[in-house]
């Protein structure tokens, strides 16, 4: 299942692993979703909708 948020489309973001010793290698931050019944036209439907998304009052909740 993708990483991504219904509402904002927001997704993951890539990046590099750091050693002490300067060994590099990818890696990648996921977008914190949760899953939300949410009133969409009328009805609800259950999300994965990030949490910014959720903070910001973007989603009513059912």
């Amino acid at each position: 299942m993708a990483a991504v948020c219904a509402i904002c489309q927001k997704g993951p973001q890539f990046g590099n692993n750091i050693s002490h010793a300067h060994n590099v290698t990818r890696r990648r931050w996921n977008v914190n979703l949760r899953p939300v019944r949410a009133k969409v036209e009328g009805g609800s439907r259950k999300m994965r909708v990030c949490t910014s998304c959720i903070k910001s009052g973007k989603v009513v909740k059912a």
